[in-house]
């Protein structure tokens, strides 16, 4: 059934989110981090305090519930196409704030629909901490009669990358990435896997998401969270836990354009882009 346009620009009511130095270390644990990593994974280890990867907001604070407003969602239709994050203030390993999402852009696919959210969480001070934005394609869910809206985007660059980075997912890396809260059994059961056209699990697009965000934070922020600004990519192809990583980048001032590829070459993360402090 088409979606409801009138559901554009509806917020969702305010939502507490709160996280602790447990919830970051879980969170980087889930997304590849290690002992090379402690700041990230521990919260005791000496000269190195405790602090959260950038990209740990996109688990915080997103209300889908709002996508009710459009007429309600048949989710075994929904792809996840594009996430971004805006970091806005310092982040604290420990905090509080309250999220408000809202249908910022609906378009018209005409046998599908492409609906983005967005998603700000501010502090008890109405200091605004992070902002996210999410792009579902909803199969079936066009026709309406409204605009179809941009497509495609801009192609990863073509010359030689100016760093590489590689990381060897873990075979049990979903399971411990569904610990920061997205208990889809796509990514856990054999046998929802198989129902779903797949061999085994896959891994969460938003892990592979996390992995990127490392190696633009190490190879482009010098291991600093608080340089990086911004981050978003688009999800290319599915990756399975134990599959190898490759995370190129090219830097160009402080606009840094990454992708993601398979070992067999097959790109998983396109159109990344992300924003660094000096």
């Amino acid at each position: 059934m088409p979606l409801d346009p009138a559901g554009l620009g509806v917020v969702s009511d305010p939502r507490p989110v709160s996280w602790t130095a447990k919830d970051c270390a879980i969170y980087a644990l889930g997304v590849g981090a290690g002992v090379e990593e402690l700041a990230f994974t521990t919260g005791n280890t000496k000269d190195s305090p405790a602090r959260m990867l950038p990209t740990m907001p996109v688990v915080l604070g997103a209300d889908m519930g709002v996508l009710k407003a459009l007429g309600g969602v048949d989710w075994v239709g929904v792809l996840h196409v594009e996430q971004g994050v805006e970091l806005l203030a310092p982040l604290a390993v420990a905090g509080t704030g309250s999220a408000r999402t809202r249908i910022t852009q609906l378009w018209d696919k005409e046998k599908a629909a492409v609906v983005v959210t967005e998603t700000e969480v501010r502090d008890e001070t109405d200091t605004a901490l992070f902002r996210t934005r999410c792009s579902l394609f909803v199969k079936g869910a066009g026709g309406w009669g409204g605009e179809r809206g941009p497509s495609g985007g801009d192609d990863d660059p073509t010359d030689k990358p100016d760093d590489t980075v590689t990381y060897v997912t873990r075979g049990d890396q979903a399971l411990l990435y569904r610990l920061s809260g997205d208990r889809n059994p796509l990514h856990s059961d054999p046998a929802f896997a198989a129902r779903a056209g797949f061999p085994r699990p896959i891994l969460h697009g938003l892990c592979t998401f996390g992995f990127a965000g490392r190696a633009v934070l190490h190879a482009a922020a010098g291991g600093d969270p608080e340089r990086v600004r911004s981050f978003a990519a688009r999800f290319a192809a599915v990756v399975f836990p134990g599959d190898t990583l490759h995370i190129d980048l090219w830097q160009n001032g402080s606009e840094v354009r990454f992708c993601a590829r398979r070992e067999d070459g097959t790109v998983v993360l396109s159109q990344g882009r992300a924003s660094i402090a000096p």
